[in-house]
């Protein structure tokens, strides 16, 4: 398959390190969070990566480059304004060419193994998330897997709500009839739940949102903690 990394975001989270370097281009260790996303997608059987972008992404074109030192094909899809999630890989839909692939925001740190997801069919399953246990700066959760692994939003017990780690297969029909604009996927991944279209999965390994500077020190010290892997 092939994959999206979202990388459109404006790190406001992040200020004052973002002021003059998009947020994918922070350092873990000696290398960018893009870098790592990269490599990690390629180890998984990835071979043909979308990134969007659109605060500073002229710098993530630059560094990343066409791919060939990842042993991918890196296209970029370049965003006027921003488009949202939705509207991002509406966008580049034509450069994913397959009809399903993997999206993967650019701020999320996870030893998942990408390898372990697998093509969607679009008629039964428009969509497959990743889940993880809901953490301290993200209590509430987002949604709920029910005993035959689909993923729904609402469910009496609070308790069983998990949080969508950012990682997700997507077919293109799920976008079927939407125009290229800003627009949020939330609202239509809670149409094709309540269809029963969404399927999901729990990952318990290690993950984290990298979206302030104080989690993007607690990552570089696990990193340098473990002698750098």
């Amino acid at each position: 398959m092939r994959a999206m990394i979202l990388a459109a975001g404006l790190g406001k989270r992040m200020k004052p390190l973002t002021e003059n370097v998009p947020k994918p281009l922070l350092k873990i260790g000696d290398k960018t969070l893009i870098e790592h996303q990269i490599e990690r997608l390629v180890a998984g059987g990835v071979t043909g990566i979308v990134i969007n972008h659109f605060y500073l992404g002229s710098m993530i074109e630059e560094m990343v480059g066409d791919g060939s030192r990842f042993g991918a094909e890196i296209l970029y899809s370049k965003e006027a304004i921003r488009l949202e999630t939705a509207g991002g890989i509406i966008k580049a839909l034509p450069k994913l060419k397959d009809d399903s692939f993997v999206v993967v925001n650019a701020d999320i740190w996870m030893d998942f193994k990408f390898a372990s997801l697998q093509p969607i069919d679009g008629e039964k399953c428009l969509s497959h998330l990743v889940m993880v246990e809901n953490t301290e700066h993200k209590p509430d959760g987002d949604f709920y897997i029910d005993g035959h692994g689909k993923v729904h939003e609402n469910h009496e017990d609070r308790d069983k709500l998990l949080t969508f780690s950012g990682v997700s297969v997507i077919h293109k029909n799920l976008f079927e009839g939407y125009p290229i604009q800003p627009r949020s996927i939330v609202p239509i991944l809670r149409d094709a739940m309540k269809k029963n279209l969404v399927s999901g999965e729990v990952y318990d390994g290690l993950w984290i949102d990298v979206g302030t500077p104080e989690r993007l020190q607690e990552v570089n010290n696990l990193v340098s903690e473990s002698g750098g892997a």
